[in-house]
């Protein structure tokens, strides 16, 4: 374990649990975000499903804010330079508000356009939705700096700010959206309201963060475009990932209402899963950083076999407790008969695929942090043109249903483990491309 300035640096856990929290933040807010929008009726609900889901998508393709600058931060503070890591995070911050400004007026241009594509006509869902993105957008550059904020600290081994600026802006969208929704009479344009101002307050208190390590804030043109490079790697699975599960849902949605109805529950829980192993990936990132930073390949390979320990661990867990609860937890989803008839068909292959998701997940973020994200981009796109994307267009004309949707993503799955195990018991990510030297 590294050492650093005379004492013990965090531990798996210790970095896994507030990073947890990070990213549970948000979903748990939408959930709360969509009771609110739900009780002004489905037209509202649409709309912030339409208009939420295309600002979600970007902020999944623009993830790599967090990631990226996590490694290089990372490797400059096992370096022992502190001061190198938080430069990072000022030229992330750059960057984010460069391409924050870029989304902002893509949806201010195209709002009208994207959300009538994704309703699928031209009606009032389409117009709710375009509404609601038109101010959500706003607060686009706004949430892209929370995410280099939380990638620089990350990087420094400060997980717990993040946390506490993280669940701060929350917890102000949470009280100001029922607020702003029903006694002040915005409806749905109140929920995108409550957005922004949660997200200027987290973005607020991440610059605050970064003025007060008082380093120069001019723009570095040969730092921007080294962050450029990992981003777009990182991007480009990003991308290919959206599609994959894109083109699994509609091909499920081919199969029928009934198949429809299960894959939407289980692929969220899928999601939700993935978070939940995500942390483990957070904690690898930094401290394999640190570690190769600091010369040291040995504490790398040491934290490697560490989160994979817990990741398979937590994915046994999580899979036997999928499979004693499924008749308590399924029907808090839906009483229909044929969807949970459905339901209990992904539900095997969910529950089977946890423990390899928990290697696989905590190994990603071994490589992301470092710095090997060609090599995990390529295995990525190859596991999805290779397993994923294949088997599910195929579900539909060989009669496999869901089933064979829930194959292939199970064998998307596994072959990003067999990819990533043969890279870490070998050496060349140990060596792989150094992340700060531009």
């Amino acid at each position: 374990m590294i050492v650093e300035s005379g004492r013990r640096a965090p531990g798996v856990l210790a970095l896994a649990a507030p990073a947890l929290v990070v990213l549970a933040a948000e979903p748990l807010y939408l959930l709360v975000d969509t009771a609110v929008v739900g009780n002004l009726g489905t037209v509202a609900l649409g709309g912030l499903a339409v208009g939420g889901g295309l600002l979600a998508w970007a902020a999944a393709l623009l993830n790599f804010l967090a990631y990226g600058t996590t490694a290089r931060a990372a490797r400059r503070a096992g370096a022992g330079d502190r001061a190198g890591a938080v430069a990072e995070g000022v030229q992330a911050t750059w960057l984010a508000l460069a391409l924050g400004l870029a989304v902002l007026v893509l949806f201010q241009l195209l709002a009208g356009p994207l959300t009538r594509l994704l309703a699928g006509s031209d009606g009032p869902v389409a117009a709710a939705g375009e509404s609601w993105l038109r101010v959500a957008s706003l607060g686009a550059p706004l949430l892209l700096v929370s995410l280099a904020g939380n990638g620089w600290l990350r990087g420094v081994q400060e997980l717990r700010r993040p946390m506490r600026y993280v669940l701060t802006g929350s917890l102000a969208s949470l009280v100001l959206c029922p607020l702003l929704v029903h006694p002040a009479g915005l409806g749905l344009v109140g929920s995108a309201v409550a957005n922004v101002a949660g997200q200027a307050l987290t973005a607020a208190l991440f610059v605050r963060a970064l003025l007060r390590e008082g380093i120069a804030w001019r723009p570095r043109l040969t730092a921007l475009r080294a962050q450029l490079v990992i981003g777009r790697d990182l991007l480009l699975r990003a991308a290919v990932l959206q599609v994959s599960f894109l083109v699994a849902t509609g091909v499920v949605a081919r199969a029928g209402t009934a198949e429809l109805g299960a894959h939407q529950i289980a692929i969220q829980l899928f999601f939700f899963l993935a978070l939940v192993l995500d942390a483990y990936a957070i904690a690898a990132q930094t401290l394999v950083g640190q570690a190769l930073g600091a010369a040291r390949p040995d504490a790398a390979r040491e934290t490697a076999r560490r989160v994979t320990s817990w990741g398979l661990g937590t994915g046994v867990v999580v899979a036997a407790a999928l499979l004693a609860l499924r008749p308590v937890v399924l029907p808090l989803f839906t009483d229909d008969p044929a969807v949970v008839a459905q339901a209990t068909v992904a539900w095997w292959f969910l529950a089977a695929m946890q423990p390899l998701a928990g290697v696989v997940f905590a190994l990603d973020g071994v490589l992301m942090g470092a710095g090997d994200v060609g090599y995990l981009r390529s295995v990525t796109i190859g596991a999805a043109l290779v397993g994923f994307v294949p088997l599910s267009l195929l579900a539909v004309p060989l009669g496999w249903g869901l089933a064979g949707v829930w194959t292939g993503l199970t064998l998307f799955i596994a072959l990003r483990l067999v990819g990533v195990l043969v890279r870490v018991a070998g050496e060349r990510w140990l060596r792989a491309p150094d992340t700060v030297t531009a």
